[in-house]
């Protein structure tokens, strides 16, 4: 995994400033939100703070850091598309979701079906941490963000979560 590669815009001042302009401010929430998941992404990290001074909201070489009320507003409307979901009442931590729950659990079960895992148990670490999984993009994956897909995919009858000893695991159908 090579170096974040920041978009042009992350070096440019005004970025870190909410603008007024109806349509500048779109454009720039646009690029905030595609920054935030990319960044999330690179970083294989599903929580995010966003009280504390850290990338992608601060850049350290340009002296700029994204206002609260900004950070807050970018992962509101991801949230908005099931990109995010705060994970406390005062909306300071967040999971971000590079994709969707849905679409997790798309890939959660596409793997399962093309690797025959149908109808036998996985417990939750062999899916984030197992040799099985190794190259798959769900492999290292949050294992709460990994809970949350996996119950969209119960919820559709295509799996049944486990709870066995001090494990959780997984049978997909």
């Amino acid at each position: 995994m090579g170096a974040f590669e920041w978009p042009w815009e992350y070096s440019f001042p005004p970025f870190f400033t909410m603008q007024v302009h109806a349509k500048t401010k779109e454009q720039q929430l646009a690029i905030w939100k595609e920054l935030v998941l990319n960044y999330q992404k690179h970083e294989r990290q599903a929580l995010l703070n966003i009280a504390e001074d850290t990338p992608p909201f601060v850049n350290k070489d340009l002296s700029r850091k994204l206002p609260p009320e900004a950070r807050l507003w970018v992962l509101e409307e991801l949230a908005k598309t099931g990109h995010a979901a705060t994970t406390d009442k005062r909306k300071q931590q967040w999971e971000v979701y590079w994709h969707t729950l849905d679409e997790w659990s798309n890939v959660l079960y596409d793997w399962a079906v093309g690797s025959g895992t149908t109808n036998t148990v996985c417990t939750l670490y062999e899916l984030v941490a197992g040799d099985n999984t190794v190259g798959e993009e769900f492999h290292g994956l949050d294992e709460g963000v990994l809970r949350k897909a996996l119950k969209v995919l119960e919820a559709r009858g295509k799996c049944e979560l486990i709870a066995f000893d001090d494990n959780e695991g997984v049978k997909f159908f």
